[in-house]
């Protein structure tokens, strides 16, 4: 009953996002001008993730032909096992590897092919009102987020379906372990699309600020700039497809950790649970069940947004994540009740603390990246004397802003491991924080619909300023752009804090693989080893060299950009002058062929370093005759694992908050403060905002993916490295 729940929902979620398609698609598209603007966004759009998808598709097949020979010929067959042979062990997990490779491509394709559709009908919405613009792009961006967490959902419990009935095993707390590498799969294609799309999009933005804002004095989006398409392009590729592949690939890798975890509290308190009369499948199903029921929240939640044109936008957006906040607790409460029995509420504590978790780094997001809050307002004025101030002041709190989240993160782990603790089971803590992990992600539809709704309210402001509508409409579009800039950061600091709950998960969940193939193994990764220390090492470093080449690659691109876009305006007068337009098809080709060419060597770096550490740790250890004191390389690879995400975090937190912070305090002297457009203060914060466009964007966004997929790679491989 409860697998046939877990698909009918999916299957509900992906029926809704199918009608929200139909119900934007029938609304009106605009002017022929402004329909000319969109299909020029939608033609690069479409032809860059054609060729992007393309080549991760080819290094995704390539890495499963791998898997499959290092499974199948080069381990050995173990004892611990969850199947019979090599060969079959092989088999599900290259499996599970590419469906989970093929429907994060599919979850990110259809986020952005129904976004550079909606932009059109948001802003031809914006001519007759506020909310016939607001609709289009929150339910726009709701057919990302149903997708989604919808496809992650059937694709986890589908999978588990198949694996139970081919009779491949007969222990069924074994089959996650066999469809791990769904979660991996999902994982390794989030990293190259948010990684490339990062790239195009700030690429792109920064090309287009510098010239055209800084050394031409001309507007945002005006239609003179030859980068303008190219940054438009951007929006979508990498804020709704690679954002789409990003929390695809979160959902999915969360669902099968928690299921590791439910799978080991099972097998603790086993007698207990024949008792209480709760079964081994509801148990492991727990988690699954939890998320059907926070899709079912966030369909409720988007059907209750409307507004009207004196409201802020905002308190529309807010009212429908609170009633989706409220609707996930109430259905997290039912999963709890029905499926753990009597050891219920102090795991429905631990699913409150989640969906609270959300919220409070919502808030402290909120809190850094809006110009109404000191923080903002601290650069903005810093900006009066300068670039480098202005610089220096983002740096500042950037660092500042890691310090109240990581309160959060420490408060909600240490909290939920104790509720799980003093459950009334043994060894539950563990499964106390899954569970907080599963309620942070109830609301994931509705949040990643608010991310999504940013780029196509930033698309539909490009088309009204470039089709030339009347000053009223441009202001519409412009109240739901800054909308939607809030909006975009929120999601950053949610992603980013569901990432920090979903890598304490993981890595509990890769210690109970550890401990099924290494039964010696005491579940503790001793950082006084030496070897551990230098995996350590290696898993810091490899962030900070991660972020190096990410940011480096923006900045290669971008100069390409910039000297195309100089060109232009040097060779051809009349653009300025407005007697004839840029050639928009350049720098839409500079952007895309250079994000598919940057994209490759940062996401090889991140997929090789934690395989070689622990095959050649492991070579060691063997070499040296398993001494006692000495360090596997399974444990080597723990020690990576788990300062690699701590340090992944922090990065992470810094990135998109000092980014974010940069951006808006820009905004805010564009409102009049300090001079306004075109002062020496606003060209300063033009600066300081280039800078942090690769650290909110390409950057901090690919190290939400990177701690995941660290997690994903190492379940999947952890066999190898014992």
């Amino acid at each position: 009953m409860e697998l046939s729940l877990i698909l009918g929902i999916s299957i509900l979620g992906l029926l809704f996002a199918a009608w929200l398609i139909s119900d934007v698609m029938k609304r009106d598209t605009g002017t022929p001008k402004m329909r000319e603007i969109s299909d020029a966004i939608k033609a690069g759009a479409e032809a860059f993730l054609k060729r992007q998808n393309r080549t991760i598709l080819f290094l995704a097949f390539a890495l499963g032909a791998v898997i499959y020979i290092l499974y199948a010929f080069v381990r050995a067959h173990s004892e611990h096992d969850p199947v019979n042979t090599p060969a079959q062990l092989a088999l599900w997990t290259t499996l599970s590897f590419i469906l989970g490779a093929l429907c994060s491509v599919a979850a990110g394709y259809m986020g952005m092919w129904t976004s550079i559709r909606s932009n059109i009908r948001t802003a031809a919405g914006a001519t007759k009102g506020m909310n016939s613009a607001l609709q289009p792009a929150l339910r726009g961006g709701a057919v990302s987020g149903f997708f989604v967490v919808a496809m992650s959902l059937l694709g986890v419990a589908g999978l588990f379906a198949i694996v139970q009935a081919s009779g491949v095993t007969t222990d069924v707390t074994k089959i996650p372990l066999l469809i791990v590498g769904y979660g991996f799969g999902a994982s390794f294609v989030a990293l190259f699309a948010q990684l490339g799309g990062g790239i195009y999009t700030k690429a792109a933005d920064v090309g287009a600020d510098l010239v055209g804002k800084v050394e031409a004095g001309i507007p945002e989006d005006d239609p003179r700039n030859p980068a303008v398409i190219a940054d438009l392009v951007g929006d979508n590729v990498g804020d709704c497809a690679g954002r789409g592949a990003d929390l695809f690939e979160s959902t999915a890798a969360e669902n099968i950790g928690a299921m590791i975890l439910a799978a080991g509290l099972y097998k603790a308190n086993a007698l207990t649970f024949d008792g209480a009369g709760l079964t081994l499948l509801g148990v492991l199903l727990f988690p699954l069940v939890a998320r059907a029921f926070g899709i079912i929240a966030s369909i409720i939640g988007i059907l209750t947004v409307k507004t009207n044109d004196t409201e802020d936008p905002m308190k529309a957006l807010n009212r429908g994540y609170y009633v989706t906040a409220v609707l996930a607790m109430i259905g997290f409460y039912i999963a709890s009740k029905w499926l753990l029995g009597p050891f219920y509420f102090n795991f429905f504590l631990c699913g409150l603390i989640g969906v609270l978790t959300s919220i409070a780094f919502v808030l402290i997001t909120q809190y850094y990246t809006e110009y109404m809050y000191r923080p903002v307002k601290s650069i903005a004025e810093a900006s009066q004397t300068g670039p480098a101030t202005n610089i220096i002041a983002g740096i500042a709190v950037g660092m500042e802003s890691t310090g109240y989240p990581v309160l959060v993160i420490a408060a909600a782990i240490v909290s939920a491991y104790f509720l799980g603790e003093h459950s009334g089971l043994q060894h539950a803590g563990l499964f106390g924080t899954a569970v907080a992990t599963m309620g942070m992600l109830g609301t994931a539809a509705y949040i990643l619909a608010m991310d999504t709704f940013g780029p196509i309210t930033d698309n539909a402001g490009g088309i009204v300023e470039m089709s030339q509508q009347p000053k009223e409409i441009r202001d519409r579009t412009d109240r739901l752009d800054s909308v939607g800039n809030t909006t975009k950061a929120l999601t950053k600091g949610y992603a980013v804090g569901s990432a920090a709950l979903a890598a304490f998960l993981l890595f509990s969940a890769y210690l109970d693989e550890v401990k099924i193939y290494m039964p010696s193994f005491d579940g503790a990764i001793n950082l006084n080893k030496p070897e551990v220390f230098v995996g350590a090492m290696f898993g810091a470093m490899l962030v900070f060299l991660f972020s190096s080449m990410a940011i480096k690659a923006v900045g290669r691109a971008a100069y390409a950009i910039i000297n195309n876009v100089r060109e232009q305006f040097k060779n051809n007068p009349g653009i300025m002058a407005g007697t004839s337009k840029p050639d928009y098809g350049q720098c839409v080709d500079i952007a895309t062929k250079a994000a598919l060419r940057e994209m490759v060597m940062p996401g090889l770096l991140v997929v090789g370093m934690p395989i070689a550490v622990g095959l050649i740790f492991k070579w060691l250890f063997v070499a040296q005759g398993s001494p006692v004191h000495g360090a596997s390389g399974a444990e080597v690879v723990g020690g990576l694992l788990m300062v690699g995400t701590i340090v992944g975090i922090l990065v992470a937190l810094f990135l998109n908050n000092g980014g974010g912070a940069w951006d808006n305090a820009k905004k805010f002297i564009e409102t009049g403060a300090y001079g306004g457009k075109k002062s020496d203060p606003h060209k300063a914060s033009v600066v300081g905002d280039t800078v942090g466009d690769p650290f909110k964007d390409t950057a901090g966004p690919s190290l939400h993916v990177l701690i995941k997929l660290l997690s994903t790679i190492t379940l999947v491989l952890a066999p190898l490295f014992i």
